[in-house]
């Protein structure tokens, strides 16, 4: 693997992966924790994802997220961080609105966290904003198929491209992006036999998240692999463990111990 023995991963490297055939790793992270031990264990993306807003915040979409707060988590996720590469989602209306805003939000983001690149959703509309961000010096990672900034827009989190021309057009915004320079793009519950034919039609890796095992890269959001975010469970989510099972017997044991009086005890006091 061309991954193991460097120190630091690039955007650089991402795209020699796909080259290479080795296939890329990343999960999300908003804090230092969980940011620490996925860099310890040899993640290659560290993706600071706007879906703090469903499993951190509670809110029903990602759409109130903001700049400050993404900026706030990314600060404690890079604090951890020596090996992986550090990917921040741009928030809604952070970069839709016009180039110069884009550019200033995300140089702004870069600036402030230490961050190495930026994400965005959007096909053929994003086109000139990411030529822009990559002229200026800011990687983009791209985001097409279900976007859930645009959940209002579908009205469903259903799968995307199952129609022809809905398909041509995630493949043809695939080629867009590629074009405009981002170094990647994450493929989102499109169907596998559709994420298969972007991902060899293009040069720059392919990341899914429910689009199936051909692209060159996969990513979930750490909470619902961990089995901890349990109002919503994806199907392409796979449970790595049940953690929400074990705090929750970890509290009320810990309740139990207080409320008997077998907590603290003689060894654990001074």
């Amino acid at each position: 693997m061309i991954t193991e023995n460097i120190k630091r991963i690039t955007t650089k490297v991402i795209v020699e992966m796909k080259k290479s055939g080795e296939k890329i790793s990343a999960l999300t992270a908003y804090d230092y924790i969980i940011a620490k031990m996925l860099d310890d264990a040899g993640m290659d993306i560290i993706l600071v994802g706007d879906s703090l807003g469903n499993v951190f915040q509670g809110q029903e979409t990602t759409l109130p997220v903001t700049v400050d707060e993404i900026i706030y988590h990314t600060k404690a996720v890079r604090r951890a961080v020596k090996r992986s590469l550090v990917v921040v989602d741009m928030p809604f209306l952070s970069y839709q609105i016009s180039i110069e805003d884009a550019v200033r939000n995300c140089g702004r983001v870069l600036k402030e966290t230490g961050a190495e690149a930026i994400k965005i959703e959007g096909g053929k509309p994003m086109v000139e904003t990411i030529r822009r961000l990559v002229e200026v010096g800011i990687p983009v990672m791209g985001h097409l198929g279900l976007t859930p900034q645009s959940i209002h827009k579908f009205g469903s989190y259903e799968v995307r491209g199952k129609a022809k021309t809905e398909a041509e057009n995630i493949l043809r915004d695939a080629k867009e992006l590629e074009k405009a320079g981002a170094f990647s793009i994450v493929l989102e519950k499109i169907p596998y036999g559709l994420a298969k034919k972007v991902t060899d039609s293009v040069s720059i890796p392919t990341i899914g998240i429910g689009a199936g095992k051909h692209c060159d890269g996969q990513i979930l959001v750490c909470y619902d692999m961990l089995g901890m975010f349990e109002d919503f469970q994806p199907k392409f989510a796979r449970k790595y463990a049940n953690l929400a099972k074990i705090i929750r017997n970890s509290f009320d044991n810990y309740l139990k111990d207080v409320k008997t009086g077998k907590f603290p005890n003689k060894e654990e006091s001074f």
